[in-house]
């Protein structure tokens, strides 16, 4: 069986990633572009690939091709459809972040709801010498103990999330599907969005949930709310976040994700860099060294379970 990893270097370097138990030829790669696919493809049994995309086009032209393992769960960078009518089985990667993204996603909320950022910047300028005085309050501090919790979309990352936050005494709230009756526990989609004091986005990014916070839902939150973005960048319309930002309609915002990463320079996400009360870190709430060897594992499972005719982690 030939195995090929397009974009190995999507994985830190040490990370351990051990050979299938299998009789195997394998290749890896540190990055692929879109024209390399089909050449390096060419005779594979197997492609992993982390962010590569799979289109229908290049899908025709594998004949060889039995399995695309993904080493993420995501997946709309594999068409999906044309695979299953080609006959290739697709598996992902589950629940190996559970721990390392809701850690992130409290890690923003706490930097953002005391400051810390712009206290941080302020001192290296020297604010505090300038106040001759033990401290200085430029900019407010809030405890998240008693704050409002709202999650948009409920996972398992989701409610690892709620768990971290009802223990530091947040109240935690769960929004319906925007569009969607209330109901098992979930409140209407745009009461959480009027009434918490942090919004959190967990869902996946598909027709339904793009642009699931615009302008709309801006102007329905409260001036001190803030935003959480550790899902997909296009779950948020970033134009409308950098109005909010500039127009100091929300509290703040902490993102993980871009509509487009690497962000080009004169992306709205970079230009809110400006403001102190805007955190962006490059989707790396997943990539905790436990975390990614997890993933790596959980990888090498799913191959060894397509080879010996299991069903495992299938998504085709």
């Amino acid at each position: 069986m030939k195995l090929v990893f397009l974009d190995r270097k999507t994985l830190a370097p040490d990370v351990k990633l051990r050979r299938p138990n299998l009789d195997h030829h394998w290749q890896d790669y540190a990055d692929t572009t879109p024209e390399q696919v089909i050449e390096r493809l060419q005779h594979a049994d197997v492609a992993i690939v982390n962010k590569v995309h799979i289109s229908a086009d290049v899908i025709a032209r594998l004949p060889s091709l039995k399995l695309v393992a993904l080493a993420a769960t995501g997946s709309d960078n594999i068409d999906l459809n044309a695979c299953r009518n080609a006959g290739i089985a697709v598996c992902n990667i589950r629940n190996y972040s559970e721990s390392a993204v809701p850690e992130h996603a409290l890690s923003l909320m706490m930097a953002l709801s005391r400051n810390l950022y712009a206290y941080r910047q302020s001192v290296e300028h020297g604010r505090w010498q300038q106040s001759g005085q033990f401290c200085y309050f430029d900019y407010s501090v809030r405890d998240l103990k008693g704050q409002t919790l709202g999650l948009i979309g409920y996972g398992t990352i989701a409610r690892d999330l709620e768990r971290l936050a009802k223990a530091l005494g947040m109240k935690v709230i769960v929004a319906a599907r925007k569009g969607q009756p209330a109901g098992h526990g979930r409140l209407p989609f745009e009461q959480v969005i009027k009434t918490a004091d942090v919004i959190s986005l967990h869902c996946p990014l598909n027709k339904d949930t793009h642009h699931v916070i615009s302008e709309r839902e801006f102007a329905m939150m409260k001036p001190d709310a803030l935003l959480i973005n550790v899902g997909r960048g296009g779950l948020v319309d970033e134009e409308a976040l950098l109005n909010a930002l500039r127009e100091q309609r929300i509290g703040g915002a902490g993102f993980d994700v871009v509509s487009a990463e690497p962000p080009p320079a004169d992306h709205p996400l970079m230009q809110a860099l400006q403001y102190p009360n805007f955190i962006l870190t490059p989707h790396i709430a997943w990539a905790s060294h436990d975390s990614m060897q997890r993933l790596a594992d959980q990888l090498i499972d799913n191959i060894e379970a397509f080879a010996q005719g299991r069903k495992q982690n299938r998504l085709v």
